[in-house]
């Protein structure tokens, strides 16, 4: 597509209205409904990247940055920078194991409602059908549109689809590449690696407007009704293209009648025009409007890689209690294999998981917080890149959520004395002030012996345990 007749369709869709390209108009914007009912999607982060699997996806970056390991072990495994770079790993990343109905199927299997794939990282591969560049993955390596296909098998089984761009980090993404004798430097390379430029530098008008027509392409071509960005969108040079792109966006999912959501980090969005996303975090309070956590299967890569070290699903299903129980969404990233087949070591997260909705999942789809979110010992630590860092949820951490006037309340763990006393439901407390007229634990058919008094609604447990992980109450008032 020529940048001119890219410049006028993106002009043209932002005149169409109902938005225009002002934060004032933008303010309008209303998170749909299917987003804040979903609670539970899954973040697929598969590229080039799978191919070394070697620390993480930033090995593309650090194999190019002399003062970082990956350095010299890029030149024990692969070769000098110079005869075997990045671009290098394309003809090996084949995918003939990629299956994306069997993805899909496993999607929906875990119970999640939404699947977020990543169109173009970093590295600057795109996993889609670009007019932009021939660096994609469907004229090179797996040869596949791999962004449309799973779009499609996503569809067939229900589930919303939506796609990343973190097209914006390629500005910087390989500068260390210009700083020795590497393909980096190679002008026949340029259109993959980008410009290399000082992270320092802020990006001129030719990638901004390429930035755009990008996005905007891809928001065509495959109809996402989520666009997630990374955080270095949030640099002020992008704002102006930031309005645009959500003003042409919101704009075309109205003319569709499909309600969309743009994520973003940090301030890159005023709140309220997009949906906030708290990176690998946890937020201390109950959040005013829906927003969202990403965070990874795996305790320190979004990618593929050797000798992973994955999170327990006891610890996910605390995350995403925890979420939910403050208005937010959890996004689960995993990460394929270079052949394109899901780990196995994942593959039995995610079915753990759809096990454990399968019992509990009224307490967390279209749900809403209560007055308060929580109780209990165990700290929050807000903030991003804190999902490692909170000490393990225990029998006496509760949170609560709320569903068609039904209150249910969380139990991260089964108390050995099969006894759980909830001190934000005590007379006293006056948080929950209609009289209590049944307790059940989803899962049980077994009847509950309790009892409520001024210091908290207490519950002897039955013998046997609904599922594994938390445990889930449902409360409801009493019938007048």
């Amino acid at each position: 597509m020529a940048p001119s007749s890219c410049k006028q369709t993106i002009r043209a869709g932002i005149e169409a209205g109902p938005f225009s390209n002002t934060w004032e108009s933008l303010r309008a914007y209303q998170v749909p409904d299917w987003y804040a009912n979903a609670k539970f999607g899954i973040f697929v982060h598969w590229g080039l990247y799978a191919v070394p699997a070697i620390h993480n996806e930033w090995y593309s970056r650090n194999m190019y940055q002399r003062h970082m390991p990956e350095y010299q072990l890029h030149r024990e495994r692969f070769g000098a920078q110079e005869q075997f770079g990045y671009k290098d790993f394309i003809p090996l990343f084949t995918a003939e194991r990629f299956d994306p109905d069997a993805w899909a199927g496993l999607f929906r299997r875990s119970g999640a409602q939404y699947v977020v794939s990543v169109a173009e990282h970093h590295d600057g591969f795109a996993m889609y059908d670009s007019s932009f560049t021939e660096w994609n993955a469907v004229r090179m390596g797996p040869r596949r549109d791999v962004i449309g296909e799973l779009a499609g098998a996503c569809r067939k089984h229900y589930l919303t689809f939506g796609l990343s761009s973190h097209r914006a980090e390629n500005w910087w993404f390989f500068e260390g590449g210009r700083q020795f004798a590497s393909d980096v430097a190679d002008p026949r390379f340029a259109a993959f690696y980008g410009p290399a430029q000082p992270q320092a530098l802020y990006p001129n008008e030719v990638f901004l407007e390429d930035w755009l027509a990008r996005t905007c392409e891809l928001a065509d071509k495959y109809e996402p009704q989520l666009v997630y960005f990374d955080w270095w969108i949030a640099k002020p040079v992008f704002e102006p293209y930031l309005r645009r792109f959500a003003a042409y966006y919101y704009n075309r999912a109205a003319e569709r009648e499909r309600g969309v959501v743009i994520n973003y980090k940090h301030g890159a969005f005023p709140e309220g025009t997009a949906v906030y996303d708290l990176e690998r975090g946890q937020s201390e309070h109950i959040r005013s409007l829906p927003w969202q956590t990403c965070t990874s299967v795996s305790k320190s890569s979004w990618c593929h890689v050797n000798n992973q070290e994955y999170k327990t699903s006891r610890e996910i299903v605390g995350d995403l209690i925890d979420t939910v129980s403050k208005n937010g969404n959890l996004l689960l990233n995993i990460g394929p294999r270079a052949d394109g087949a899901i780990p196995e070591e994942e593959e039995a997260i995610l079915l753990d998981l759809g096990r454990w909705l399968a019992v509990n999942g009224q307490a967390i789809y279209n749900s809403r917080p209560w007055r308060l979110y929580g109780e209990g010992p165990t700290p929050s630590v807000g903030g991003e890149f804190t999902d490692s860092k909170r000490q393990p949820y225990t029998a006496r951490d509760i949170r609560f959520t709320m569903r068609c006037d039904h209150l249910y309340a969380a139990i991260m763990g089964w108390p050995e004395d099969g006894k759980v006393s909830i001190r934000s439901l005590g007379y006293a407390s006056r948080l929950y002030e209609q009289e209590i007229g049944g307790v059940e634990l989803l899962g049980s058919q077994a009847k509950l012996q309790w009892s409520r008094n001024n210091d908290g609604l207490h519950v002897t447990l039955p013998d046997e345990r609904p599922c594994e992980h938390a445990f889930i109450f449902k409360i409801d008032g009493l019938q007048k």
